[in-house]
Order: structure tokens, then C-alpha cells, then sequence
């Protein structure tokens, strides 16, 4: 697990990783697996080494506000925060393709921020990221317009899984974005006719 570990997190040192291997606990979750919910208190931080999470808002009409997604080298700066702080979980995280973590224990963290350097900076960099991601998620609902935020929608998912295929139905769409299925269809019924996707049957192929 070591050397699958030092590839993940290239940045980690030889001696954070052992640390990490001593203390952390290796867990598998399938897709669909609700890991994180509103209100919840967060005794670990998870670091990923496969698959794919979604961290999002839920309203209280049950809709989904996508906040950004997790791939392996990565780690949540939100539970970070909340397990920091013990405080409750303001974000909802779900597997979105099976994926294999390392939970850290909350006791590590802020030990692992004084004795590691390749760990507070990893941190800090989590931090950052994140934080740039948001920004740009809150400038795209507030200065664009429907279409320009499902473009923009579209493009986070491609980029997420280095593909051209999105694999997700107008519904599903729809819920994340805030709007109805009726609308997403009109949209990208457009966007098809200016050469920019391909529909097909739950799955929408980006062009260009």
C-alpha cells in the first residue's frame, strides 16, 4: 500500500506515508454510498485513492447544488474544517464511482501539522483549491445566465472524469442545477443544433 500511496500523493514524504499507513484505516465504498450528511459530525478526514466523490449542498425540497468533486490525491477541505473544529457537517458527500479511502483519525491532524511539512502543505494547498473551485462555482450562478451555466456544468463533469461523455439524465441535471427537466432539454437541444454535444440516451457527448 506504500508505493500505491507514495503514487497517489507524490508529495507526501516517505515518513508521513508510514505514519499514514500506521494510523489510518483503508475503507472500499460502492457508488451510491451517502459517506457525509448535513448536520453530521465528522470524526475522520478521508483521503482518496480511487474512484470519484460528490460533494454537494441538499435543499430542503430535496435539490442538489453541486459544490465540486473528489479524485484520487485528493482530500475534502470541508471535512477538514469540521473535523478540526468538531463541528457538524454543513455538505453532503456521495460516491459517484466506487472508490477506496484512507480515513485519517482527527487526533492526526493537527499532530501531523507540526511534524509533517509535506502534510501542512497539502492541507494548505486543499485549501486553496477548493476554496478557487467555490469562487468560481458562486461567479457562474451569479453573472451567467441558464445556459451558460449548463455549459459550465458540463464542461466541471468532462473535466472531472477526463472524458467527452457525460453519463447523467436531463432529470439529474436538472436537480443539480436548479431548474426543470424542461429546461435542460430545451438547452441542450440547442446546444446540440450549435455543434456542441451530442444527446443520446442518458449520456450527452461534448463536441467541442
Amino acid at each position: 500500500m506504500q508505493n500505491s500511496l507514495k503514487t497517489i500523493f507524490p508529495n507526501f514524504s516517505s515518513e508521513l506515508i508510514a505514519t499514514i499507513e500506521e494510523n489510518g484505516s483503508h475503507q472500499d465504498f460502492e457508488a451510491g454510498t451517502i459517506l457525509m450528511r448535513t448536520g453530521q459530525y465528522i470524526k475522520n478526514t478521508v483521503l482518496i485513492t480511487k474512484g470519484k466523490i460528490k460533494i454537494y449542498r441538499e435543499g430542503e425540497d430535496g435539490g442538489e447544488f453541486l459544490m465540486y468533486y473528489l479524485q484520487p490525491g485528493q482530500a475534502c477541505a470541508i471535512s477538514m474544517i469540521c473535523t478540526a473544529k468538531s463541528e457538524k457537517s454543513q455538505i453532503m458527500a456521495k460516491v459517484v464511482e466506487d472508490v477506496s479511502v484512507m480515513m485519517i483519525p482527527l487526533q492526526m491532524m493537527d499532530k501531523w501539522m507540526m511534524e509533517h511539512r509535506s502534510w501542512y502543505e497539502f492541507v494548505i494547498e486543499t485549501y486553496r483549491s477548493r476554496f478557487e473551485e467555490v469562487l468560481e462555482v458562486v461567479d457562474n450562478i451569479a453573472f451567467r445566465s441558464m445556459d451558460e451555466r449548463l455549459e459550465f456544468y458540463l464542461k466541471r463533469h468532462s473535466d472531472a472524469c477526463g472524458c467527452s461523455e457525460v453519463n447523467l439524465s436531463h432529470q439529474e441535471i436538472a436537480i443539480e442545477l436548479n431548474t426543470s427537466r424542461e429546461v435542460v432539454s430545451r438547452l441542450l437541444k440547442k446546444m446540440e443544433q450549435r455543434g456542441l454535444v451530442k444527446l443520446n440516451r442518458n449520456q450527452i457527448e461534448l463536441l467541442k
